[in-house]
């Protein structure tokens, strides 16, 4: 089992910068991925970012070009710099993660490990 511990949420206008992190504990043997889910009031839960430990990247569409995961395995820690903030991006913050195997990464909302969650508030 992993735990993982949440940090950096909070509130910010439009157009401002906010920093997550996350730190792993447990199980966190490689190959993994670490990513960042979000859920805002009234809507499905969805993938921000993901990253595995062997450094390959993936985002949404709604936020690409705007925020950046990275991670840092010596600290097993994942972060996500998210810029230019807009209102739609309000929303609690999860981070994941997740085992993988030679032929891809378990789904981290079946088989993953998640973070008790961070609120971002953006205003307009």
């Amino acid at each position: 089992q992993v735990q993982l511990v949440e940090s950096g949420g909070g509130l910010v206008q439009a157009g401002e910068s906010l920093r997550l992190s996350c730190v792993a504990s447990g199980s966190t043997s490689s190959p993994n991925a670490m990513g960042w889910y979000r859920q805002a009031p009234g809507k499905r839960r969805e993938l921000v970012a993901s990253v595995t430990s062997g450094g390959r990247t993936s985002y949404a569409d709604s936020v690409q070009g705007r925020f950046t995961i990275s991670r840092d395995n010596g600290k097993n820690t994942v972060y996500l710099q998210m810029n230019t903030l807009r209102p739609e991006d309000t929303a609690v913050y999860y981070c994941t993660h997740t085992q993988c195997s030679a032929s891809g990464c378990y789904d981290p909302i079946e088989f993953g490990s998640w973070g008790q969650g961070t609120q971002v508030t953006v205003s307009s």
